[in-house]
């Protein structure tokens, strides 16, 4: 398959002008009155990942297999109204707290801030005012796009006013590098991470062949609600150690059940980039690695994943169709002291990156 054959794409009338990859434009349509566009980053191989200003979401990466045939690895869709109509955050940027706050709420210096609660009594992803249904502002780089967004004092019950900014790099090698910056006026709590569900292998639906890899012997300990408790546990018969996916699922006569688990990664004294995971398919030949300065992944089979819209390929999603690999802090943290604090102080910059570098083996 080649750049030109990838289904329903014509290419952009816009070229950005930059140093990196080679960024392409076009007008993808408007939402709330404000102008939708999607981006191209190629590299001088032809592997290029897409994006677009609506969510910041991460639409689509298209990299070889091991005989050099491209093909997209992330769920994603060919048109703006299949993300409006999204509710399981494919590929978006997660704000203002990515993952669960337990009972929508929290205590900051003694002032209790009441959330959304979009996930039963709890606020999940920031709530019903979170980063992956708002338009961003759109500015070039050397090598990529930076989006970015104005959250106002009180969006979603969260204090301050914030400035964020995600920059989505593409390089040479195929490494997808996110950074995360952000700074407000009023102390608050902060987490973001990118929702990207993966499969290798776009002629297989679900993920049963995939070997997973996870920098970590220890595991968040959860309630029913998928709230933690305050307790890290080992991972036992968590632990991921090159393992086919299907090994750790639930198969009975009752269907099929993944998980969805916060694992801590390993070597958390090293405040820079660590490795998190490991992803790879044997019959494609591709992989994917994982690197973050986060403390933690969260590993999701999407198991209540589905789609109103088709994704790549004609096809809509449904449950096991992709991986999510979401590098961040703990889930409510806010709640829990002895959890890595994610309270960010007025004059205080928010910085964290996640590296997804695509490769065959």
């Amino acid at each position: 398959m080649t750049i030109g054959e990838i289904k329903n794409y014509s290419m952009p009338d816009k070229l950005i002008k930059n140093k990196g990859a080679k960024v392409t434009c076009k007008d993808w349509g408007n939402h709330n009155g404000l102008p939708v566009y999607l981006f191209r980053l190629v590299n001088s191989s032809g592997a290029y990942v897409e994006l677009t200003n609506y969510g910041a979401i991460f639409v689509s990466a298209v990299v070889p297999d091991v005989m050099g045939t491209l093909g997209h690895v992330v769920l994603g869709f060919d048109s703006l109204k299949a993300y409006l109509e999204d509710d399981c955050y494919i590929g978006a940027t997660v704000g203002r707290y990515a993952n669960r706050i337990g009972g929508a709420g929290f205590n900051l210096d003694g002032i209790n801030y009441r959330l959304d609660n979009n996930d039963g009594s709890n606020c999940n992803h920031g709530g019903k005012h979170g980063f992956n249904s708002q338009v961003f502002q759109s500015i070039p780089t050397e090598s990529g796009i930076s989006f970015s967004l104005q959250s106002p004092d009180g969006a979603g019950g969260f204090p301050g006013n914030l400035q964020f900014n995600v920059t989505y790099s593409w390089t040479e090698g195929n490494e997808l590098i996110i950074d995360y910056h952000a700074m407000t006026d009023k102390k608050t709590v902060a987490n973001f991470t990118n929702h990207a569900y993966f499969n290798l292998n776009v002629s297989d639906r679900q993920l049963m062949d995939h070997r997973l890899l996870i920098s970590s012997d220890m595991v968040l300990e959860v309630d029913d609600e998928y709230i933690p408790t305050g307790r890290i546990s080992e991972a036992a018969e968590w632990k991921f150690s090159d393992q086919f996916l299907r090994e750790k699922f639930k198969i009975d006569n009752s269907g099929i059940s993944g998980f969805n688990k916060c694992f801590i990664l390993a070597d958390m004294s090293n405040n820079g980039l660590r490795f998190a995971a490991s992803l790879r398919e044997e019959n494609s030949g591709r992989s994917l690695e994982v690197f973050t300065t986060y403390p933690a992944i969260m590993v999701y089979t999407g198991d209540y994943l589905k789609s109103e819209g088709n994704g790549h390929y004609d096809r809509r999603y449904g449950p096991f169709d992709g991986l999510s690999l979401e590098c961040q802090y703990y889930p409510d943290s806010p709640n829990h002291q002895n959890f890595p604090s994610t309270v960010l102080e007025p004059g205080k910059a928010f910085g964290q990156t996640i590296i997804y570098k695509f490769g065959v083996k």
